[in-house]
């Protein structure tokens, strides 16, 4: 089984978002419960927010470590480029239920890069089980599983054929 796209990664059982182990490092955690956010030396989560609470949800991923820094936010504002930079370049966003709330938790880029086949996909993923109302499925391990293990391999670079491509692996996973 494949064990990461872009900034998901498992750790032993967990699907998580972002590097724990860097130093202040800040990940979320994808229980069955819902979403938790980490830091590295804190005993218990900054933050859980339900599956159900969500009107939506999505990630924004820089490809390299140094775009979610400062610099990187810096050089964004000045250049033309589609790309998220900054230190909101690595977090989760979305709209919370009933108070029609902004959430957003940022999470701590790997030291490694992030391939743009697997940025593009994850992002897509997350969009389509928002649009679909399964949030949820991120949340089982098995599930989310399986969904990486179809897409981590696919190195697609059309929008068309990766949101097709990531539609069609959703359906047939059942969500």
């Amino acid at each position: 089984m494949a064990q990461y796209l872009g900034p998901l990664e498992l750790v032993g059982d967990r699907w998580m978002i972002g590097d724990p182990k860097r130093k202040d490092g800040l990940c979320v955690v994808l229980s069955p419960e819902g979403v938790e956010h980490h830091g590295r030396t804190e005993p218990a989560p900054r933050a859980v927010v339900q599956w159900s609470r969500f009107v939506n949800l999505g990630v924004h991923a820089t490809y390299w470590k140094w775009e979610a820094t400062r610099t990187g936010g810096f050089v964004g504002a000045f250049g033309n480029t589609p790309y998220e930079m900054g230190r909101a370049g690595c977090s989760l966003q979305g709209l919370l239920r009933h108070s029609s709330e902004p959430w957003s938790v940022r999470y701590t880029h790997h030291r490694r890069h992030y391939l743009g086949s697997h940025v593009f996909l994850l992002k897509a993923l997350v969009r389509k089980l928002s649009e679909a109302k399964a949030l949820d499925r991120l949340g089982d391990p098995q599930w989310l599983g399986a969904a990486v293990a179809a897409l981590s391999p696919v190195t697609v670079w059309l929008p068309s054929s990766g949101n097709r491509l990531v539609g069609e692996t959703i359906e047939g996973l059942g969500a």
